[in-house]
């Protein structure tokens, strides 16, 4: 059994395609589309498709949990950013040297990038 989220579990060997959810559609717990044999429509997933593939047990996935980790930061890092106002900003800046607007523009660089590579990979 592979969870998906959000109380979700599918047989693994039922699993025959994921497509990861890209743009204004993901967030919100939204990351995956998985397409289970004898469901006509998609079930969402709130996990990715490699930490689903990871649980399914895919070999040259198990090597990807550090950059899923470090993707998950970047996207909290980037809707963080967007929501953490001008003064608290350069209150931070001004107090540890971090600039959170850099941060966060940094990373949406990151995760627009890693969006873009995954789009070559179709899964179906």
């Amino acid at each position: 059994m592979v969870f998906l989220g959000f109380g979700k579990y599918v047989r693994a060997d039922r699993i025959f395609a994921l497509e990861p959810i890209l743009g204004e559609e993901r967030g919100g717990g939204k990351r995956t589309l998985v397409w289970v044999e004898g469901i006509a429509e998609p079930l969402i997933a709130s996990r990715t498709e490699r930490t689903i593939l990871q649980d399914m047990g895919q070999d040259a996935s198990a090597q990807l949990s550090v950059l899923e980790d470090a993707l998950a930061l970047a996207e909290r890092l980037a809707e963080d950013s967007e929501q953490i106002g001008p003064l608290l900003a350069r209150s931070i800046k001004a107090e540890s040297g971090v600039d959170i607007g850099d941060l966060g523009k940094r990373a949406r660089e990151l995760l627009e990038q890693t969006a873009r590579d995954g789009d070559d990979q179709h899964l179906f």
